[in-house]
């Protein structure tokens, strides 16, 4: 991947951005989000970088929210969707060849004591809409009705994904959620809801917890229809799961027959240094979410793996127009053709170990940042208040807006959005890290240090 020099020769908005971003406020949805912390209107991008409409040029750590797992454009991966172009485009749920190859493909790329077990559903091209694939076929599946989710779990924004998710503020203005969902504690431990009880750890305890509720003929609940989970709470701050927790929830949904969903949606597809984060816990959950990079350059696309026994779906039972994206199917060929033969999961182990280091001697020298945190090329630094210790929700903006003005481009997560998140393409270079890294250095040596120096006065 060629690396750029990363460039801001204006005040941002520059002057054709903020033109354009002023006919967005005025025409689009007050729904948008990423224009309004990140103010710029994007002309070209290639591989790390952006550029913008008035020739900025900016390091992506965001990458479309974790979608393009080789940077923007990866030409071969362009290569191969203009030849499906040529060919079929939208295909319905028709057999094709390249579906077919698809198909084969991601499932060889379960563990292998999941290959034979489990089937592929196509659904609608969006990580939320598998999500309520999920729930509708665990909930057939079994003739429940009760879920069981995570606190600071987020699973998407349709009306059941926002359901089984825990930012309270989103659900505030939506009457009637989908109901009989229960959440129980994950193990924060930066911020814990069940402090460890002694001789447990977080993960134990919450696990064990979890079990008490779920075994108990008094606990409250009566046997869910499935759970679902993140390996790595990813827009809940970054925070990965311990494996006593993970291997925990596993062992007791197994022995009460509960169906586990892993959402994977953001993690999968090599982002933590293994194809699937939960490989890294020596688990098969029952139920398998993906979507984001498995569209190879941003082609959308979601799937649902499941175990057979669950397949009880009539026909139609969950149907969506466009599932049949045969330019998805191509750009999801190319990009694991290209991450097998690059060693790119090795890559991703490689950088992700050296940008933590580096994250976590900046921590050491700027006492705003509480813990370092995440897996492979999904990473993120909890920024906190110096005095009390609460999110420093306030900062991390004045951080990403500094690192803005430097040329990087890094999203905001967690409680607050007290949390910087990283989320290079998983083939980024280490000059390109080493560029990023040093422009995080300058900005919080300066919007850290101002504000250590304000609280000080």
């Amino acid at each position: 991947m060629t690396e750029r020099q990363p460039s801001v020769v204006t005040e941002l908005p520059g002057p054709r951005s903020a033109e354009l971003l002023a006919r967005q406020a005025e025409r689009e949805s007050n729904a948008r989000t990423y224009p309004r912390k990140l103010p710029i209107a994007i002309a070209e991008a290639a591989g790390s970088y952006i550029t913008d409409v008035d020739g900025n040029v900016f390091i992506d750590f965001l990458t479309g929210a974790g979608v393009l797992a080789l940077g923007h454009n990866h030409p071969e991966v362009v290569e191969a969707v203009e030849r499906q172009l040529r060919t079929l485009c939208h295909g319905l749920d028709f057999p094709t060849e390249i579906k077919d190859e698809f198909t084969e493909l991601q499932l060889s790329l379960l563990p292998e004591e999941a290959r034979g077990r489990m089937k592929i559903q196509f659904c609608g091209p969006a990580g939320a809409n598998a999500v309520d694939a999920a729930l509708k076929l665990c909930k057939t599946a079994t003739g429940r009705s009760e879920v069981i989710a995570f606190q600071g779990a987020f699973h998407g924004s349709t009306h059941s994904a926002m359901a089984v998710t825990g930012n309270v503020a989103q659900k505030e203005p939506v009457a009637n959620f989908m109901h009989g969902v229960h959440f129980f504690p994950y193990p924060y431990t930066y911020r814990p809801s069940i402090p460890p009880a002694e001789r447990l750890t977080a993960g134990q305890a919450c696990a064990h917890y979890f079990e008490t509720v779920l075994s108990d003929a008094n606990g409250g609940i009566t046997r869910p229809a499935a759970t679902i989970m993140e390996i790595v709470q990813a827009e809940g701050g970054v925070i990965p799961a311990p494996t006593d927790f993970v291997q925990g929830v596993r062992r007791v949904t197994a022995e009460l027959d509960i169906p586990l969903i892993v959402d994977e949606i953001q993690t999968g597809c090599g982002r933590t240094g293994t194809w699937y984060s939960f490989e890294q816990h020596g688990i098969v959950p029952d139920v398998i979410l993906a979507s984001k990079a498995l569209g190879g350059i941003g082609m959308p696309i979601a799937i649902v793996f499941y175990d057979k026994r669950l397949d009880t779906w009539e026909p139609g039972a969950h149907t969506a127009t466009f599932r049949g994206n045969q330019l998805a199917f191509a750009a999801g060929i190319a990009a694991v053709q290209i991450i097998q033969r690059d060693g790119i999961l090795e890559n991703v182990q490689e950088q992700g170990a050296y940008v933590r280091r580096r994250l976590e001697q900046l921590a050491a020298e700027h006492d705003c940042i509480g813990e370092v945190r995440g897996l492979g090329l999904m990473l993120g630094a909890e920024i906190v208040d110096r005095e009390t210790g609460a999110p420093g929700s306030v900062l991390a903006r004045r951080i990403q807006r500094g690192a803005l003005e430097r040329g990087l481009i890094m999203e905001l997560g967690g409680r607050d959005d007290g949390v910087i998140r990283f989320l290079p393409p998983l083939n980024v270079t280490r000059a390109t890290v080493d560029q990023a890294l040093d422009i995080l250095e300058a900005t919080f040596a300066d919007v850290g240090d101002r504000t250590a120096a304000r609280a000080a006065a």
